[in-house]
């Protein structure tokens, strides 16, 4: 019998059970943030729609400038160290904020300097997070600890939401980015408290000119994989739509469709809690019909329903951004629960944190793309013009993955293979020899979508 089947992970894994509070808390602040700092902009600092694009540009912008370097360095050291230092400086980031408020010193300058500040420390966290869960959970119970994170992340989501919006509502949306700064607090503590000590990287001491060819393997392994050059492609393209109707959302809402602040959190909130579905039937589909399959129905089936939230209208109406909302977030989170084993049991491990980095480069990269262009789109041609635009770009990112091998087979790949990456034979440890093939997972255990092979957002 497999570890993973004795007893819930959360109730007889510590050190996972203190990961998981502090990722839950973190993404419950980071929630509050997203539906804050926009109301920030909109209703203290009167930006427009491309202001508040360019303020979620900024936040994802690091990864276009850093990410594949961090991806090599995460690879030469230990990576609990790494998170705790990230956590820290978005907390004073955050904490930053009201106080400059109160010393009447905010201003767009100061949101975007923030956002970008924050945005590059989040690049540090996410690709040593993306390498250090493989590290505590055994094989067979990275599949449940995945869908754990990824539901609990999404049930923080909407609560975040809703408190962002309510926060916003009775005592100001400068007051929401408190809230924030404290889960990054309850995060430093989480993560202070795992015992778990990761051995020092095999090959960590390595010739100074080394950094630009260990770069250039991990994105050797992408490009020159067909599984991953598929979901990265799709991940880069999927983002482009996805950020190009969020970074408005809030904006539409608000100015579009007349809602009230706290109406507007608890839209977004409730849109959100297809996430917590989603989680809850990956590895219930994926189970069931493959997860190859389960991935083309969670990422351009259900992705449909987007074209639903340009046809919000106030009152009763909001309903068809609740619905649209729900089914994209659950095709998410589903999607990403689905790819996170998958490249976690896939990937050598020696080269996982630069999987992560030179995935996270070419998907993250098209989000400030999309932010950008959801901001112009809705400046030039109006709002629900530019919902119209973005929103269908969302299920049209799928066919990549049905013209792909994912379309053409019931599951994704347990193991990699040297001969799919010609260019990589020997490189696929530090040691110089290719990591050892893990035996094929048992179908109850979806492979998941993986943050770095995928897209990771997690849209409201």
């Amino acid at each position: 019998m497999s570890r993973g089947t004795r007893g819930g992970l959360l109730r007889r894994h510590r050190d996972f059970r203190l990961l998981w509070c502090g990722e839950t808390a973190g993404k419950f602040g980071a929630s509050v943030t997203g539906v804050a700092m926009p109301l920030i902009a909109v209703s203290d600092l009167h930006a427009g729609p491309f202001e508040v694009g360019l303020l979620t540009a900024a936040s994802w912008a690091p990864w276009l400038v850093i990410g594949l370097p961090v991806g090599a360095w995460v690879d030469r050291c230990r990576r609990r160290p790494v998170m705790t230092a990230a956590a820290s400086v978005s907390l004073v980031l955050f904490a930053g904020v009201p106080v400059a408020a109160r010393a009447g010193q905010l201003s767009m300058g100061l949101l975007l300097a923030v956002a970008l500040l924050a945005g590059t420390a989040t690049v540090f966290f996410q690709t040593a997070y993306s390498a250090y869960l493989p590290g505590i959970l055994e094989p067979a119970d990275q599949p449940e600890g995945n869908a754990k994170l990824h539901g609990s992340a999404s049930a923080a989501q909407i609560a975040g939401q809703s408190s962002g919006g309510l926060i916003a509502q009775c005592a100001g949306a400068v007051n929401g980015m408190f809230a924030n700064a404290a889960t990054f607090l309850v995060s430093l503590l989480c993560l202070s408290g795992i015992r778990h000590r990761e051995p020092r990287p095999a090959g960590a001491a390595r010739r100074p000119g080394s950094l630009a060819g260990e770069i250039g393997e991990g994105l050797r392994l992408v490009v020159g994989d067909p599984w991953l050059r598929t979901l990265t492609l799709f991940g880069a393209v999927s983002n482009l739509a996805l950020m190009g109707y969020q970074s408005i959302l809030v904006v539409f809402l608000a100015r579009t469709v007349g809602l009230a602040p706290g109406t507007v959190g608890a839209v977004v909130a409730a849109a959100g809690s297809g996430g917590i579905a989603g989680a809850f039937l990956a590895r219930r589909v994926a189970a069931r019909t493959g997860t190859a399959r389960a991935t083309l129905f969670f990422e351009l089936g259900l992705p449909v329903c987007a074209l639903l939230i340009p046809l919000t209208t106030g009152g009763a109406g909001v309903l068809l951004c609740v619905a649209g909302g729900f089914c994209v977030s659950a095709g998410v989170v589903a999607g990403n629960v689905v790819k996170a084993s998958f490249q976690q049991r896939y990937c050598p491990p020696g080269l996982l944190g630069r999987l992560t980095a030179s995935t996270a480069f070419l998907n993250y990269g098209t989000i400030p793309l999309g932010a950008l262009l959801g901001g112009a789109l809705g400046s030039a041609l109006g709002l629900r013009t530019a919902m119209w635009i973005t929103t269908a770009g969302v299920p049209l990112a799928g066919l990549i993955l049905l013209f792909s091998p994912v379309g053409r087979t019931r599951d994704l790949p347990t193991a990699w293979r040297p001969e799919t990456t010609p260019a990589l034979r020997g490189e696929a440890s530090p040691q110089g020899e290719a990591a050892p093939r893990s035996e094929a997972a048992p179908r109850s255990e979806a492979a998941p979508r993986g943050e770095a092979a995928s897209r990771q957002l997690s849209p409201p």
